[in-house]
Order: structure tokens, then C-alpha cells, then sequence
């Protein structure tokens, strides 16, 4: 009989970077790598026990080597034999999830000209990878993927067509790894599909996805992820003009104006205090009124998106909250969908607030024509799912 392939699955943030390890499609183990209160520590789950683990600068930076001494203490025995790395690149070339080359190498290095904070770390490790795992296959996941089916109106900016063919500038959507994990819950769940599904991933970054007939109609995000939703550190929509306006009162770079809108805006900016929607919510109930404008903010624009998309799609049939504020804040999700009955939205307080812990929970009041889902988004086994089928090919 033959063994299962063992595979690491690797997705790196911006301020964080998570490792899964699988046989087949069993997980054996997690690598969560973070800071927290200014330490760096690692969340170890392995064989269904968890460990966190306090490391320094060097162990954190060079995440993937500590992790292989880990896993050699773990279990000698164990060998990766492919590897499957989420890429977020704006790119047309991007678009397709493929074993990484010299050429995919050379194209990464282009486009980290244009979308630095996104790209730059998820290169460093790409090209870290085969000193570590000498011989092995790596293929790089496309995060925008899923969006490829899009709508042309949706895909376009009101740029001139020489400038958008010549500089690939396109509305390519991020998070579509994360929405085809959730619509293979769905698929998995409900049948038949509903037709019009709205996906809200809410999270330190955000979008929303309009759905038709179970492919991407439209989504929040742009050419790099800072388009779209406010979220913990990215400014989202903006009229460009402000943008200029700010380069030349702060006399910023490029550069500089890029690490400024995707660093020190969103509801960090705003608060003027922090990004983190669990404290913005202490400091509210503390009589913070800056953390109650942000918390609102936030609210009003993930409102405003769910009812743009109800007109794009024509109707809606189901709402879906994912990732970690739409999953864990039965308070935001209730926010965000209150006062939306005249749309047929209607949340049941009681099933908001008792949500279990299986992968899809269902929360919409009786009195709702539009369903409501809370589900959990699995990144990780998505991105081993597609190494396995670029693999096959």
C-alpha cells in the first residue's frame, strides 16, 4: 500500500506566519509564529496537544528551520515531500497556482515593485525553501485565484485601456483562498447551492465576496489587498485625492505612502489606539468615543458592501461570516446586520450568541428570507488541497 504524501503548507502574513504539516489530507501538525505583548512566541499542535513557546528574534525570523528541529524532535521519522506556499501578488501572471520556477521567481521580484509589504516576506521564504528542502517540489497557491471568474465590470479601473494592458493594472481580489475553503463547506453542506451568497471574511484583513451560482461575481479587494473595507491597519477606500494630498503634506515617497496606508490607517488610525476589535470594544464599553466611531466605521462599510452586492447579485439567499472577527464576534456580526430586514436580513440573537463549535453554524431568525452561516475558514487544508491537485497534473 502506498504511504500518503507528507506535505508543509505554508502562509505567510503580515504579521504573522502559520505552517501546517499533512499526510494525505490528515493534519499532523500547526505552527502558529506571532508577537504578542512585544514577544515573539510559537503555538505548537501536535498529536492533538498544544504548546506555546516563548523565542527569540532569530528563532522567529527563521521560522522554517526552527520548526524542522521541531518536527525532528517530534518524530525523526517524517519527510516532506512537497511543499505549498499562499502567494498574494497582484499579477495576471498570478492568477494561476503553479510549481515555482526561476521564471516564477523572476516575476515575483517584478511584482514586488508594485505591492512591497504583501510580496517581500513571502519572496524571502520562497527563496529560503530549497536550501531547506533540497530537491522538493514547491508550489506557489494563488490568493486570487478564485476571483479569475469575476465580472469584466468588476475587474476594470476607469484607467486609461493603453495604461491598464501595458502596467497589468487590474482589480485581481485576495482572500479567494479563503472563500474557496468556504464554498467547499457549503458545497459540502447545503444542496442544492444557494444561487446569491455573500461572504464576509472579517479579519485583521477584510473583504467581501459577491457569489453567483458558486463562482467569485465580485469582491472588495483590488490590485493589492489595501482596496475595499477598512481593516486593522489598512486605510480600504479612499478618494485618491486624499492620497496626494498626503504625499505632499508629509512628504512621502512612494514608498513611504505605501507602508503609510497599509501600516498606520484602518482602525488603528482611526482609534488612534489599537487595531484589535476586542479591545476597541472594552474601550467603548469604557466610554472611549474614539473606539466607538472606529467600531461604527467599520460596521457602516461592511453594511454598505452587503447591500451593494444584494443589487449586484439581484437578490440574496445567504450571508456568510469567516475568519476572525466574523467568527468569533457575535456582537460585530450582530451590528453589522442590524437593520437590514428591509432586505430580508434577520439575525436570531440567541443562535448568534450559542454558535457551535462545528464547522458551519446557522444563526438567521425564523422570520429570515435570507439564511445566515457562521463558518469556519480552513486556509491551510485549502492550499494542501491545491498542491495536491497541481501535483497530479
Amino acid at each position: 500500500m502506498a504511504m500518503e504524501t507528507t506535505s508543509l503548507v505554508i502562509n505567510m502574513g503580515s504579521a504573522s506566519k502559520k505552517y501546517a504539516l499533512y499526510e494525505g489530507e490528515e493534519e499532523l501538525a500547526t505552527y502558529h509564529f506571532e508577537k504578542e505583548d512585544g514577544s515573539f512566541i510559537v503555538t505548537e499542535a501536535f498529536n492533538n496537544a498544544k504548546e506555546k513557546l516563548l523565542l527569540t528574534e532569530n528563532e522567529y525570523t527563521q521560522s522554517t528551520a526552527f520548526l524542522l528541529k521541531r518536527l525532528k524532535t517530534k518524530d525523526g521519522t517524517l519527510v516532506v515531500e512537497q511543499i505549498g506556499i499562499r502567494v498574494v501578488a497582484p499579477g495576471t501572471y498570478f492568477h494561476a497556482t503553479q510549481p515555482v520556477t526561476q521564471e516564477y521567481i523572476t516575476k515575483l521580484e517584478e511584482a514586488l515593485l508594485k505591492a512591497p509589504l504583501h510580496i517581500a516576506p513571502t519572496l524571502e521564504e520562497i527563496k529560503l525553501l530549497p536550501s531547506l528542502f533540497p530537491g522538493k517540489q514547491i508550489i506557489a497557491v494563488s490568493d486570487s485565484a478564485f476571483h479569475t471568474t469575476m465580472t469584466e465590470s468588476a475587474q476594470f479601473y476607469a484607467l486609461p485601456i493603453e495604461i491598464i494592458r501595458k502596467y497589468d493594472i487590474y482589480r485581481f481580489g485576495y482572500h479567494g483562498i479563503s472563500m474557496q475553503s468556504i464554498m467547499r463547506t457549503l458545497k459540502e453542506s447545503i444542496n442544492p447551492l444557494p444561487q446569491n451568497i455573500i461572504i464576509c471574511h472579517l479579519g485583521s484583513g477584510s473583504s467581501i465576496a459577491a457569489i453567483k451560482d458558486g463562482k467569485s461575481y465580485d469582491t472588495s479587494m483590488g490590485f493589492t489587498p489595501l482596496e475595499g473595507l477598512p481593516m486593522g491597519t489598512r486605510v480600504g477606500n479612499i478618494d485618491p485625492g486624499v492620497i496626494t494630498h498626503l504625499a505632499k503634506q508629509l512628504n512621502l515617497s512612494p514608498d513611504d505612502l505605501d507602508t503609510y496606508l497599509n501600516t498606520q490607517c484602518g482602525l488603528h488610525g482611526l482609534s488612534g489606539k489599537t487595531a484589535d476589535v476586542r479591545e476597541l470594544l472594552t474601550l467603548e464599553q469604557q466610554g472611549d468615543e474614539d473606539a466607538e466611531r472606529t467600531l461604527n466605521y467599520f460596521n457602516y462599510h461592511v453594511k454598505k458592501y452587503i447591500g451593494a452586492y444584494t443589487a449586484a447579485l439581484n437578490g440574496i439567499d445567504l450571508i456568510v461570516f469567516t475568519a476572525g472577527i466574523g467568527e468569533r464576534s457575535s456582537i460585530m456580526r450582530a451590528r453589522i446586520l442590524n437593520d437590514l430586514d428591509g432586505i430580508g436580513i434577520k439575525i436570531n440573537k440567541e443562535k448568534n450568541e450559542t454558535t457551535s463549535s462545528e464547522n458551519i453554524s446557522f444563526i438567521e431568525d425564523e422570520t429570515s428570507r435570507v439564511k445566515i452561516a457562521v463558518i469556519k475558514t480552513n486556509e491551510m487544508k485549502e492550499i494542501m488541497m491545491s498542491i495536491k491537485q497541481v501535483s497530479s497534473i
